[in-house]
């Protein structure tokens, strides 16, 4: 596949918009809300196209060689990281692309539970499994890989992640934790991002359900409910209007207060990128002011020196998000308060050219110094960095 056919989407939204690029174009036509998705007119310059086309054949390099001989990337116990490798690899070209992904294929197909869900079952490990977190992301891999023979795995896989949202009446109500299943209640933003994005993405494998059967759907309106509930409104300041941050009640970018010293958990990179794109994903509007208070944050705090508000920490997933939303969004271009703009397709492949590392067999990679959220990992902040420069 490459980056003209990459480009030729399908957008999942009413307004046509580029949803997800790495997914969509996977999509199969369905109803008047999914209409082809146009090809953005920011592209890279030929000099830098090549630069980044030969980035990405040096990390598929690497991955394919870090590939364990049952199948898996990293940490086998999370599946999860064997699939977003797996998406690098189902959208890029490799010499062993085909025997790659069957291995990662049948690894995570070992991961099928009973219950629908794709996960390891971890005895004692304090957070469980993280049943949902890994299914959805699981489930969206496979759905890339266009196999119809895995079409009963995604239904069942999208029947258990819809019966994991959270529909008690409290804080949590619409939204999505790490595990299905919990003795409390818990939902945060990130994993609502990732059930929403596999709900969404995956909603043509509904046609091929039997009429016996009953379709998997979550309740989307109580979805945009709780996603609204993680934005800051104009009374938490300046700093802070529009973005977003973990789940109700915590940031992990920390607290402040506004003018009357009220607390306000503080905006930050990924968690704003997420926010927005969860939004796109539910069918509100681009020009929603929802969305346009989470762009205009972005913009404010614009830098790819560090994810804003956490530093170092997820930097790579920052990167991966923000590729993904502003495709998604469509602008090619962020205004900055000084008059200027800047092409953000170009920012950031230069970043990541710039970031990547080369071992002495020409092999790269990426990997983040600070551990925070796994990304000294090198499997997964190159998964991550594959996938945002595929999508320029």
């Amino acid at each position: 596949m490459n980056r003209r056919d990459l480009l030729k989407l399908i957008a999942i939204s009413e307004a046509a918009y580029l949803l997800n690029p790495v997914l969509a174009l996977h999509a199969k036509p369905k109803g008047p809300n999914m209409v082809s998705g146009q090809q953005p007119s920011g592209t890279l310059d030929a000099s830098t196209r090549r630069e980044v086309d030969a980035a990405i054949d040096r990390a598929l390099d690497w991955l394919s060689d870090e590939q364990a001989r049952d199948g898996s990337w990293s940490k086998a116990d999370f599946p999860a990281l064997t699939a977003l490798a797996l998406q690098a690899f189902a959208l890029g070209k490799h010499p062993e692309k085909k025997k790659t992904i069957k291995k990662a294929k049948d690894f995570i197909l070992t991961c099928v539970q009973d219950d629908g869900g794709i996960y390891k079952n971890i005895k004692g490990r304090k957070g469980g499994g993280l049943s949902n977190y890994n299914t959805a992301i699981c489930t969206t891999a496979l759905f890339l890989l266009q196999d119809d023979e895995l079409l009963p795995v995604i239904r069942n896989a999208r029947g258990f992640i819809a019966a994991g949202q959270h529909q008690g009446d409290d804080i949590y109500k619409g939204g999505f934790g790490y595990d299905r299943d919990t003795k409390r209640a818990y939902t945060d933003l990130l994993n609502t991002f990732y059930s929403v994005e596999t709900m969404k993405l995956t909603e043509s494998v509904e046609d091929s359900r039997p009429s016996d059967e009953k379709k998997a759907d979550i309740d989307w309106k109580s979805t945009i409910e709780y996603i609204e509930k993680i934005q800051n409104n104009p009374d938490s300041g300046p700093e802070n209007e529009g973005g977003f941050f973990y789940k109700p009640g915590e940031s992990k970018a920390g607290e402040t207060k506004n003018k009357d010293g009220e607390i306000v958990f503080r905006s930050y990179g990924s968690m704003t990128y997420v926010g927005m794109l969860s939004l796109i994903y539910s069918d509100v509007d681009k020009n929603d002011p929802r969305v346009m208070s989470a762009f205009h944050w972005s913009a404010r705090h614009w830098s790819l020196d560090e994810n804003p508000g956490m530093g170092g920490e997820g930097l790579y997933f920052f990167y991966n998000v923000l590729a993904k939303c502003l495709s998604a969004f469509g602008r090619d271009n962020i205004p900055q308060s000084d008059g200027s703009s800047v092409d953000w397709r170009k920012e950031l492949a230069v970043k990541l050219l710039n970031e990547q590392k080369v071992d002495n067999k020409g092999r790269g990679y990426w990997v983040n110094d600070t551990g925070r959220f796994w990304e000294n990992d090198p499997v997964l902040a190159t998964s991550y960095a594959l996938i945002a420069l595929q999508l320029l």
